[in-house]
């Protein structure tokens, strides 16, 4: 069985220096600095920055263009205020906003910045999901009745 669980995302960066004061200005700091990668550690998970050209041979493909922008990282919030005050640290720490944090179709409110890389970030409050008092998501048990 392959368990259910991410416990590393790692994003491959063009300046590892430039991606650490990004993230240190959301209020991340590395736990474990490593030649070309740092890493946060996260509520259950790690999270890494790598340099983009070294990530690639890591993973077996050296001299790929790895690319940014086909996935999104989410992080949903008790509030829409929170959603807000948040999308405005990353944008004041350098992040591009993409779509300013608005209420939504599904009955939620979210907007969206990439990080200096072009990686994307999601920002949520979702009414119908509510977070543990830790900040952690776990959905609630689906209505059989759809």
């Amino acid at each position: 069985m392959f368990p259910r669980s991410i416990t590393l995302i790692t994003l491959g960066v063009d300046d590892l220096d430039r991606s650490e004061r990004f993230y240190a200005a959301l209020g991340w700091e590395p736990v474990e600095r490593n030649e070309g990668v740092r890493f946060y550690q996260l509520a259950g998970q790690v999270f890494g920055l790598f340099g983009r050209a070294a990530l690639a041979k890591d993973q077996g493909r050296p001299g790929a263009e790895l690319g940014t922008g086909a996935s999104t990282l989410g992080r949903n919030f008790a509030t829409e205020a929170e959603v807000d005050a948040a999308f405005a640290l990353a944008v004041d720490a350098g992040a591009t906003a993409l779509k300013a944090p608005e209420k939504v179709f599904w009955g939620g409110y979210s907007g969206y910045f990439a990080d200096p890389d072009g990686h994307v970030w999601e920002l949520a409050f979702n009414p119908f999901w509510p977070l543990s008092k830790d900040g952690t998501l776990t959905l609630p048990p689906s209505d059989p009745a759809g």
